[in-house]
């Protein structure tokens, strides 16, 4: 399995406002592309679900969500950002 880091997601993730917030994003990716590595199965406080398509969501604490793209053996990170961020950015694809 392969990851992409996508420039949109880069950006998302620099706009937060808090470093904590930022932290706390890249240890649930770590843990995410572990389990996928390691053919582990998910916790289930990652809420992993699809949205539209190829395009799924994980979760990190209440509000921050991790929109990814899955296409053969390769997962596309594509959006950091709340409920409203996304239901935005599904409206685009």
């Amino acid at each position: 399995m392969r990851f992409e880091f996508k420039r949109s997601f880069d950006r998302s993730l620099k706009s937060l406002q808090s470093v904590a917030r930022s932290e706390d994003l890249k240890r649930v990716i770590r843990k995410f592309i572990f389990s996928i590595e390691n053919k582990e199965p998910f916790a289930h406080g990652f809420g992993l679900k699809k949205l539209k398509g190829n395009y799924y969501e994980i979760r990190s604490g209440l509000y921050d969500r991790i929109v990814f793209r899955r296409r053969d053996d390769l997962i596309e990170f594509v959006l950091v950002g709340d409920h409203n961020d996304i239901k935005r950015f599904l409206k685009l694809i």
